[in-house]
């Protein structure tokens, strides 16, 4: 609904994933906590980010799982949290605007800008590409990024301190944009998140559905029970009485996160430094704290999982409203550009 006459439309954000996967406990630490908290605050408008999937997965596979992974990704969202009445969840690809403004703001972008950004060279190196076989859908990655905030008019975007790269491409465009043309962009700006990333179960770095060291929300007890059993500990710690490091401890980092009985953590904290405590109690432990956590994950899970059609409707309902915007968004564009006369010329001859 618009805003009264005479008040300001709230801020917008843009946030979202790519499909290609089900979302894990990193997931829920390092954005959809903050997400679920935002969508009371701010206009809020996720992205399925099917295009920036492309960028990395095109194999005959990929595409046959796009779909299944688009709608895990949005069922995933309503488990997390995500009220589909206060949070507009769209597909990327369905919203045609978007490689429309794309393609404009290419115009704008600097190759050699692109090249050192570190989240480019990261996505290369995971991807096993070097310079010579570097897409430009990877290499533009940031552009297309960008295309989606703007397009969206998002006044905000959160992101963490390694994605900051990819919001100031976006405000650099923004503001040559404007400057070039007239202002129709506001200028997105970040909104950080302090949470670092969650550690894997392997402990070899951050929770990743690729590196098979994930806790998934849609994951059931059972299979928790396992992944937690299997966790890294303290390699030092042969025996029980054994004195260990908490410290950098996975199991220990999610009991301090997702184990709300905080004596409960203070009292195996203590006990597993003084060697009083063995791994597998403080692993059973995390166990239960974790199915208790995400409890009410599968109770969402199964309410809008259990209902045919409802993840389709709430997805393409998402998706007509942010063409609304976009065709907005895209008019204003072309007459700032004069392209809208061109095509008037056209229409009155």
């Amino acid at each position: 609904m618009p805003p009264e006459r005479g008040t300001e439309r709230p801020k917008r954000i843009l946030t979202g994933d790519r499909p290609t996967g089900r979302l894990h406990l990193g997931h829920w630490v390092g954005s959809l906590a903050a997400r679920v908290k935002l969508q009371y605050e701010y206009e809020t408008i996720v992205i399925v980010a099917d295009l920036h999937m492309l960028t990395t997965k095109r194999t005959r596979r990929d595409v046959e799982q796009l779909l299944p992974n688009v709608r895990g990704l949005v069922l995933d969202y309503l488990a997390s949290g995500i009220d589909p009445e206060r949070s507009c969840i769209y597909l990327q690809s369905a919203v045609a605007e978007t490689h429309e403004l794309h393609t404009y703001l290419a115009n704008f972008a600097k190759v050699g800008r692109l090249l050192r950004l570190p989240s480019i060279k990261q996505m290369a190196h995971d991807a096993s590409m070097g310079d010579e076989s570097l897409p430009y859908g990877l290499l533009g990655y940031p552009v297309l990024q960008a295309a989606d905030i703007l397009l969206a008019r998002a006044n905000l975007t959160p992101v963490g301190k390694d994605n900051l790269a990819h919001v100031e491409i976006a405000r650099e465009l923004a503001r040559q944009f404007n400057s070039t043309y007239g202002p129709v962009f506001p200028e997105p700006e970040p909104l950080l998140t302090d949470i670092p990333a969650l550690v894997g179960t392997d402990n070899r770095g951050k929770m990743s559905k690729s590196a098979g060291n994930a806790i998934f929300l849609s994951d059931d007890e059972p299979t928790v029970a396992a992944k937690v059993r299997g966790m890294f500990t303290d390699p030092k710690r042969i025996h029980p009485d054994v004195p260990g490091t908490v410290e950098g401890n996975p199991v220990f980092v999610y009991h301090r996160i997702f184990n709300e009985n905080r004596s409960e953590v203070d009292e195996l904290e203590e006990r597993y430094r003084a060697g009083k405590v063995g791994d597998k109690e403080v692993k059973e432990k995390l166990a239960r704290a974790l199915n208790v956590f995400l409890g009410p994950f599968r109770e969402r899970l199964a309410i809008y999982g259990n209902k045919p059609g409802l993840i389709d409707e709430i997805l393409w309902s998402g998706t007509l409203k942010v063409r609304r915007i976009a065709a907005e968004t895209m008019r204003e564009v072309r007459e700032r550009m004069g392209i809208e006369r061109v095509w008037k010329a056209l229409r009155d001859r």
